[in-house]
């Protein structure tokens, strides 16, 4: 299967550095910063209240490089979490019954060794468990067997399906994605994924493939499940909408087609005062592959840590310091704000 694109890194391009990318979100003419438009709105800042979700990005490495990759995760890419800083994490969930979930991320996390032991610990504390999967990596050598894994440990799968035509899907994943997508969801199916009563979660995800802000998520919802399930029989349990951030290859794809300073103006003026109380940073901490502590996996991505006086490493989990702490903003967070809202767990309002 041929890719939609090359990794930064492996481009040597110099947005694959997080400050180049910040100096570029702060560069456009007219754009407010974040902070000062939640002031002038008179709407306070978010802030964490509570940890509910650990979400943990198992490293870059993916049998994919799709065009929007916020993680400019890809093949290439080897850098992943390592055995200790997995360990620490399920220590954080033994300790504190608060975290109810954990939510893997990558890459495709998947292809760090430690997935499946990571997902047994985590159920044996009683914890749910989402994967967010690629579906192709399903189909790829090595990984056949994991279908039937998920399904044995009650692991929701979250996937990206950002439409249910082969040829918008292909587009923004590579040539193939769609019909391995497909595929791997038939067996999904098959297992009980997407049934009512089963047990067994099938989210998919719709991001848009250009420039826009996505449609209404329960108009979306009705024509996915009439779409899949007539052209190929395709059941799921529901489906969240995400805005594409401007951060890693999609901001160097923005930048390279003039398109950057317009859609940060769609963002800015989609900016919705309600959908700043639904975003995912006031519930969920993020780790990163290296054990460090983030807001959310954006922030991760763009190398802004947790506040200076927090506990900056997982090794290091405080659960009292982290559950309440003022979140780092950025103009990234416009896409959070934007219309209906955005979060890892789809829309903010509805």
């Amino acid at each position: 299967m041929s890719r939609a694109t090359t990794s930064l890194q492996r481009r040597d391009d110099a947005l694959a550095s997080p400050d180049r990318q910040r100096v570029v979100l702060g560069s456009p003419r007219g754009i407010p910063r974040f902070a000062d438009k939640l002031r002038d709105g008179g709407i306070a800042a978010p802030a964490a209240d509570r940890i509910e979700i650990l979400q943990i990005n198992l490293g870059k490495l993916c049998n994919m490089s799709c065009l929007h990759c916020h993680v400019d995760a890809g093949p290439d890419r080897r850098e992943l979490m390592d055995r200790p800083t997995v360990d620490a994490c399920l220590d954080v969930l033994s300790k504190h019954a608060q975290i109810r979930a954990l939510d893997l991320t990558g890459g495709a996390p998947e292809m760090n060794p430690h997935f499946r032991h990571v997902v047994r610990e985590a159920r044996a504390l009683g914890r749910h468990v989402i994967d967010r999967c690629n579906l192709t990596i399903l189909r790829a050598n090595g990984y056949r067997d994991l279908p039937e894994f998920l399904a044995a440990n009650q692991v929701e799968i979250v996937a990206s399906l950002p439409c249910y035509l082969e040829d918008n899907t292909d587009a923004q994943r590579g040539e193939g994605a769609f019909a391995a997508s497909i595929e791997s969801l038939g067996l999904l199916n098959a297992l009980g994924y997407g049934h009512d009563g089963s047990g067994l979660t099938l989210t998919l995800v719709y991001n848009p493939v250009g420039p826009s802000l996505p449609p209404d998520q329960k108009e979306l919802e009705s024509a996915y499940r009439r779409e899949l399930d007539a052209r190929y029989g395709i059941r799921f349990s529901r489906l969240f909408t995400i805005t594409n951030m401007p951060i890693s290859r999609y901001l160097e794809h923005l930048v390279r087609t003039n398109q950057f300073e317009p859609y940060m103006r769609t963002l800015v003026d989609a900016f919705n005062p309600l959908a700043v109380a639904g975003v995912m940073c006031r519930n969920t901490l993020s780790v990163g592959w290296d054990g460090r502590l983030f807001d959310c996996d954006f922030n991760q991505m763009l190398n802004l840590g947790v506040f200076r006086g927090r506990p900056s490493r997982v090794g290091d989990f405080d659960y009292a310091r982290l559950s309440h702490r003022e979140i780092v903003l950025g103009p990234h967070c416009f896409g959070c704000t934007a219309g209906a809202g955005s979060s890892c767990r789809g829309a903010t309002t509805r």
